[in-house]
């Protein structure tokens, strides 16, 4: 395929992997919420949430199942907005219903002029599959060089860390991606947490992450906690983090007692799947493995919880 001259991206990690091809001076328009590279909060927004986004984790969830229990969209597409800026190829996703605007959403909201484009969509669950996306898209947009350039350099990324972390003592972990109520993180998550030196609990890898009862962290009793919530940055998790420390049994788990409790940057270290997610083994082992890798994403990525 050659290259497109106009595209719209309605996936945040779309976005971000199209400015790692060298194609961010194509992109005419952007979901509401791409915002990296910092740049492209300029382009113009093309969709919107139909549910408030600013409220706690717990009003966004029950607003979130009771829009979806009725069959009502998540998001909405500025139809008049596409038609001016007329891209010739849209990106979106097809992995997860409630994290971006997907093919179905075009297909019920557009009219046949605008579903006509050519359509790429994400849908990867797991780190293979993620990669193997990043490849697809950049076939997509006649960038296939680029595309298998920035995957083997992604693949060595996670492969030093890999060996850094070889022969080191793994952690128990639990990692939620969800405060109220808790979802222990699954997808590509525990992945992740495997190749930083640790051993995942309760999520499971290439499965959507799911509500667990606290009572199923307090069995676990993991040496690490860790709060990575979706869609939250580091500031505004934190804001949260007192309801799990108001949760019974908080302070009788192993974590919480080792003072290993951490809450991150969620948004776009961990339930983004873009390349800024090959980072994250890293950033996981500052926290896992603080003898042996220097804590220089500390305070940006990802901080210490000590309340409680």
């Amino acid at each position: 395929m050659t290259e497109p001259e106009r595209i719209v991206s309605m996936l945040a990690s779309a976005t971000e992997l199209l400015c790692a091809l060298g194609l961010g001076d194509k992109l005419v328009g952007r979901s509401h919420e791409c915002d990296h590279p910092s740049w492209v909060r300029r382009l113009p927004e093309v969709s919107r949430p139909t549910f408030a986004i600013d409220g706690s984790s717990r009003e966004i969830d029950t607003l979130v199942r009771t829009r979806l229990r009725a069959g009502e969209p998540l998001y909405v597409v500025d139809e008049a907005l596409l038609l001016e800026l007329a891209p010739d190829l849209l990106v979106t996703q097809t992995h997860c219903e409630v994290c971006a605007v997907s093919p179905a959403d075009l297909v019920h909201q557009l009219p046949a002029a605008l579903t006509r484009r050519p359509v790429v969509a994400l849908s990867g669950g797991t780190i293979a599959a993620i990669l193997d996306g990043f490849l697809e898209v950049a076939a997509a947009v006649g960038r296939p060089e680029q595309g298998a350039a920035l995957v083997s350099q992604l693949r060595a990324r996670v492969d030093s860390v890999r060996q850094r972390v070889a022969g080191l003592p793994r952690p128990r972990v639990v990692c939620l991606e969800w405060i109220e109520p808790p979802f222990t993180m699954g997808n590509w998550g525990p992945q992740l947490i495997e190749m930083a030196g640790g051993q995942s609990l309760l999520g499971t890898a290439g499965q959507h992450s799911a509500t667990t009862p606290w009572q199923a962290v307090l069995d676990a009793d993991p040496d690490v906690l860790l709060i990575a919530p979706c869609g939250f940055n580091l500031a505004r998790a934190e804001q949260e983090m007192h309801l799990i420390a108001s949760q019974p049994g908080y302070r009788e788990l192993a974590a919480v007692r080792a003072g290993r409790v951490f809450v991150a940057d969620g948004n776009l270290y961990f339930n983004r799947s873009s390349p800024s997610l090959f980072k994250t083994p890293e950033i996981l082992a500052e926290m896992l493995h603080p003898e042996s890798f220097s804590p220089s994403r500390e305070g940006s990525a990802w901080r210490r919880f000590a309340g409680g």
